[in-house]
């Protein structure tokens, strides 16, 4: 049974740079089972908010209160280069404390990646570094999933399996919230918002990608 309320919820959250004020007071709840795009602009917070999401980074007021299990997809790889694919499916087996990499294999497969099982990163395009990023974020089967950029790099098959794979997550009860500065696909998201002026505001679904190359940063 679904939790009746939202997974995550934001409450005013506010945070400074010196006198630049990059969040005004944002606030969003997350319910289960749910697709939710945020885009803005370049510098418009989008990181910012999701490191204040993971803890990684102190807010200055406000609140963030997170009901579910939670996984998180970084723009920026946290790989290490001489560690194969699977030594890094092991470490993170242990840092979760999964019993199988069941799911993980099962990913793999689903994003085309599991022939580079046993080389290591550094051979490795930033695309197949990206489906791994993917596959270690959601590999302990997370209730919230929160994702930056996660197509960058990827070629046009495994953008659509990342959707996929999305939708699969929403039905199973996940809550997915993407942070793009575009709005890849946005028909498939079930709400959208933009960040603009350190606020949230809730926008119509726009610039809907239609073929490989409607995507600027997935390649066709």
């Amino acid at each position: 049974m679904r939790a009746s309320g939202p997974v995550l919820s934001m409450r005013d959250v506010r945070k400074s740079y010196r006198r630049r004020q990059v969040l005004r007071g944002v606030t969003l709840d997350l319910p289960p089972g749910q697709l939710v795009g945020i885009v803005g602009e370049n510098g418009a917070g989008k990181s910012t908010l999701l490191r204040i999401l993971i803890g990684d980074l102190s807010m200055d007021g406000g609140s963030v209160r997170c009901r579910g299990l939670p996984g998180h997809c970084p723009q920026e790889t946290v790989l290490h280069e001489a560690f194969t694919v699977e030594q890094h499916l092991r470490f993170f087996q242990t840092a979760y404390g999964l019993a199988s990499l069941d799911r993980a294999y099962e990913l793999l497969e689903i994003l085309q990646c599991s022939e580079y099982l046993r080389a290591r990163l550094g051979t490795l395009s930033g695309g197949t570094r990206q489906k791994l990023n993917l596959t270690l974020a959601l590999m302990h089967d997370p209730q919230v999933l929160l994702l930056d950029e996660p197509y960058q790099g990827l070629d046009w098959d495994t953008y659509l399996r990342f959707w996929d794979v999305a939708g699969e997550l929403r039905d199973r009860g996940c809550s997915v919230l993407v942070v793009s500065h575009l709005a890849y696909d946005a028909s498939r998201l079930d709400c959208m918002y933009r960040l603009h002026d350190g606020v949230l505001q809730e926008t119509e679904p726009i610039g809907v990608a239609t073929g490989g190359t409607a995507a600027r940063g997935v390649r066709s």
